[in-house]
């Protein structure tokens, strides 16, 4: 069974941004809700979750679980998003309009998740 390459791309993205977690921890440690305990163990579980879900759904046997792994871990870190927008301070020099607008970017990126399921 062949995937389809935006699958593939999906997976790449996921992969490429889990990286980023661990290349430059600081950026995602910034914007994780200070309500939250240990931000640097939150960011390191959130980067290896992002690697190991991008490699699953790109694999047709576990393609499904990946895919609904990626929509929990969008809903999981969906308090991140919220807390930069709200804060100035963890907005990464991001105008407001900006942040607003990763808001119902979350919800395609759901989506995009959801058609592999």
């Amino acid at each position: 069974m062949t995937l389809p390459w935006h699958q593939y791309l999906m997976g790449l993205v996921y992969i490429l941004a889990g990286i980023n977690h661990f290349r430059n921890p600081k950026l995602y440690i910034k914007i994780i809700p200070p309500f939250f305990k240990n931000p640097k163990r939150i960011n390191q579980i959130s980067g290896w979750a992002e690697i190991v879900l991008g490699i699953l759904v790109c694999i047709p046997t576990t393609s499904f679980y990946g895919a609904w792994g990626i929509i929990l871990l969008l809903l999981a870190i969906f308090p991140a998003n919220l807390y930069m927008y709200q804060n100035d301070k963890a907005a990464l020099g991001l105008p407001k309009w900006v942040r607003l607008l990763r808001l119902p970017l979350q919800l395609l990126l759901i989506y995009w998740a959801y058609c592999y399921t």
